[in-house]
């Protein structure tokens, strides 16, 4: 649950150490050389040019990194006291010094002033110590106030159970929320262990699955329940839910399995969607720098657009609507109104002219689009206000398109795996032909083959070849 958090912050860390390093050797070597410095010190021999010291640079970065690295503090920091994570700093200071101090000695390097490596190895951990504080409260605050918090059902009511329970409800740092616990002794259903109230049965998962917002499905029950916790498993591996298991692994066909442990709870963990953090990060850092490019350059057509639209049929410019995000997650997605106030009404009577089989309704000339409705959406610029839903959160610029609850609920349990992926404004659909694909199983096929292929690679190829076919309004209705 925290191993692949902790992984990006190592490697986060260590590229904030690099910059202290560096920035604190160059600030440690313009103090020293001040006039009022070196008067004080009284050794004008021993200074020398900043290009003096440039060979020796990459031995004090090392040295450092080294020393960070084997002092222990990259180790997790979720789970530690702030003390345990400062105390490695000074260490790693104290070695860092001896080991540049023994690389001087043996190779005889005179061009060293030690009043300047003082100055820059006090000046260095200082700025580690008070960048590792930030950090490490930053952190903490942000999973206490709910930023990126992972919601859990747990299964199981046993003694091991409840102290996994007790232990995430102590540590609101982790950024771990529990929805309720799962039982299979229907009696206990609706009463409160721990203030946590017990949803259902063992039965209940697949219905509580579709119902609850979840982001991951927790087993920690006794080894004799193995036999009948397996189709709630493979379930929810059908969904595209994250699944650990304190027990034993099952033969899963598509999902990855990884082993993490949370303090002395050992889980094995299934997931089918991808979980590389720095890639998530990067791709949403991504989506909020060129959602307000695309807002700060396209903010002239967005309002020619409002223009036409309240000009030639009056009423909202905007359409708002509910959709379904990462895991169910409910959010209103923005869109520029293409027809008539009363479409939503006028919908079922025009169900028997879907040209798009299952739930998803597509009809080309559809008689409730406003004037230049059409248009609008040949060229998708009905879906531009979608840029405030990416820069919110709620979607990314290339991911499954976001659905409608009342789809959902008639998706067939494969298929609800699309909604294990942050929702996008592009997709393989959205490439592949848009609206001239009318099998909806083959439009599932492939979000799902986007889903287990996902990467920062793939993401950018689609974006680009999305930009001619949006030009061009090609395969839209």
């Amino acid at each position: 649950m925290l191993k692949e958090h902790q992984s990006f912050l190592t490697r986060f860390l260590a590229v904030c150490d690099l910059a202290v390093i560096l920035g604190c050797f160059f600030l440690g070597y313009f103090i020293r050389n001040q006039p009022y410095v070196i008067n004080y010190i009284g050794d004008v021999s021993r200074t020398y040019s900043l290009e003096t010291y440039y060979p020796i640079l990459p031995y004090w970065v090392l040295f450092w990194l080294l020393a960070l690295l084997l002092s222990g503090a990259y180790r997790p920091l979720q789970t530690r006291k702030i003390y345990s994570v400062l105390i490695p700093v000074l260490k790693a200071a104290v070695l860092a010094t001896l080991l540049f101090g023994s690389l001087s000695y043996l190779l005889k390097i005179q061009h060293v002033s030690r009043s300047l490596i003082s100055i820059i190895c006090a000046m260095t951990w200082l700025g580690i110590t008070v960048q590792r504080w930030i950090i490490f409260k930053a952190v903490r605050e942000l999973y206490k106030k709910g930023f990126n918090t992972r919601v859990l059902l747990i299964v199981g009511t046993g003694p091991r159970a409840l102290e996994f329970v007790t232990l995430i409800d102590k540590n609101p740092e982790w950024g771990l929320k529990i929805a309720g616990l799962v039982d299979d002794e229907k009696n206990r259903v609706g009463t409160e262990i721990l203030s946590h109230r017990v949803l259902g049965t063992l039965a209940d998962i697949p219905l509580l699955l579709e119902n609850v917002v979840v982001d991951e499905l927790v087993f920690i029950v006794p080894r004799s329940w193995l036999g009948r916790i397996e189709d709630s498993v493979l379930y929810a591996e059908q969904l595209g839910k994250k699944v650990s298991i304190a027990v034993d692994l099952f033969n899963m066909r598509f999902a990855r399995a990884l082993q993490r442990n949370i303090e002395k709870f050992p889980f094995l963990t299934f997931e089918t969607t991808s979980n590389v953090v720095w890639q998530l990060f990067v791709k949403r850092l991504l989506d909020i720098l060129f959602s307000l490019i695309g807002i700060a350059a396209l903010s002239p057509l967005m309002l020619v657009t409002a223009v036409l639209i309240r000009s030639s049929s009056g009423g909202p410019i905007l359409f708002r609507q509910t959709r379904c995000g990462l895991n169910g997650r409910l959010f209103t997605v923005y869109k520029f109104r293409t027809m008539v106030l009363d479409a939503e009404d006028r919908l079922e009577s025009l169900r028997k002219q879907n040209e798009m089989s299952g739930p998803a309704f597509k009809m080309s000339n559809d008689p409730r689009l406003i004037k230049h409705g059409k248009w609008l959406r040949k060229f998708s610029i009905d879906e531009l206000p979608q840029l405030f839903n990416i820069l919110e959160g709620n979607m990314s610029f290339v991911g499954p398109r976001p659905p409608i609850p009342s789809e959902v609920k008639k998706y067939e349990p494969w298929q609800r795996r699309r909604l294990s992926l942050r929702p996008g404004l592009t997709c393989l659909w959205q490439v592949q032909g848009r609206s001239k694909i009318i099998r909806f199983e083959d439009w599932m096929k492939l979000d799902l083959e986007y889903i287990d292929t996902w990467s920062l690679g793939l993401d950018l190829k689609l974006f680009l070849k999305t930009i001619p076919i949006v030009i061009l309004g090609i395969g839209a209705k």
